[in-house]
């Protein structure tokens, strides 16, 4: 039997997401896994007068891990034609998490996806500013149910009950809290081995309510670059990142960079990805969730 909440999701992610419009050309993208999402959102893509290119991936990652390990330095460090030809002329893009093994981009030295990442950067500017209208999700696999500890059933009610909101209501309410900071000068986080400062005067907070992010329901800005101080202690969850879980983190900061760090599980790691580059150091971003599910 088919899931009717796989359909109201990909209306979700077409019309208020990304509000596709006629004649548009929508990139859909994903693991194989997702293939009932993958055919509902073309669908509906097709409804609004639209073309929905199809791209699924093998692995569910974005990335082609034979090749990644095969190619030369030179390749990997400029995406070919085709790839960005795709990302600088799309006019939008549905990604869709859909993993069979959530550590399988681990089979690829760090330094290589930084290469593949550092030539793809300037392809996705369209994307961070919002000129390419995205949204980014994910389909409950087992691989992700056992991440979240639980059984398929129960992570397919988890995640569609976070993301078939009534977004205009969640978008009221929390505008309300967004006010609420954009009035303060200075924000104070404590938790446990947490006490940090930071200044948001004149930044502005956002709302993501049906946007870019599925499920989204969170409130967020830039705090000033050079504000950031005290310590903030990762103790509940850990991150994974690139197929690569980091736990147990603890970041200190003084005039906005991260001065000191550590982990409990791949500490090394966590390292080699603030030492990447000149901004990985600096906090870039603070999001409140309010998302009740």
């Amino acid at each position: 039997m088919k899931d009717p909440r796989v359909e109201q999701y990909a209306e979700l992610l077409v019309g208020t997401c990304i509000d596709v419009q006629p004649g548009w050309q929508v990139l859909v993208t994903g693991g194989v896994l997702a293939r009932p999402l993958l055919e509902a959102v073309s669908r509906e893509v097709a409804r609004r007068g639209a073309y929905a290119v199809q791209r699924p991936s093998l692995t569910g990652s974005g990335i082609n891990i034979p090749w990644a390990l095969e190619a030369s330095e030179e390749l990997l460090a400029k995406p070919s034609a085709i790839d960005a030809y795709a990302i600088d002329t799309a006019d939008g893009l549905v990604a869709v998490e859909a993993p069979e093994n959530t550590r399988e981009l681990s089979a690829v030295p760090e330094e290589r996806l930084a290469k593949i990442q550092a030539g793809m950067r300037p392809h996705l500017e369209r994307v961070l500013t919002q000129d390419l209208k995205w949204v980014g999700c994910q389909y409950p696999t087992p691989a992700l149910a056992q991440e979240a500890g639980m059984p398929l059933a129960r992570f397919e009610d988890f995640l569609y009950g976070a993301c078939l909101l009534d977004w205009d209501a969640e978008r009221e309410r929390m505008s309300r809290f967004a006010e609420r900071f954009e009035q303060a000068e200075e924000v104070r986080l404590v938790g446990a081995g947490t006490d940090v400062r930071l200044n948001v005067a004149g930044r502005p907070f956002y709302v993501d309510a049906g946007g870019a992010n599925m499920p989204g329901g969170e409130f967020f800005t830039s705090p000033r670059e050079d504000s950031a101080e005290g310590e903030v202690t990762f103790g509940e969850f850990p991150a994974t990142y690139l197929g690569r879980e980091v736990g147990g983190i603890r970041l200190r900061f003084e005039g906005g960079v991260v001065v000191d760090a550590s982990a409990e599980v791949n500490e090394e790691y966590l390292h080699e990805l603030l030492d990447r580059d000149e901004g990985a150091r600096r906090l870039g971003e603070l999001g409140i969730g309010c998302n009740p599910g």
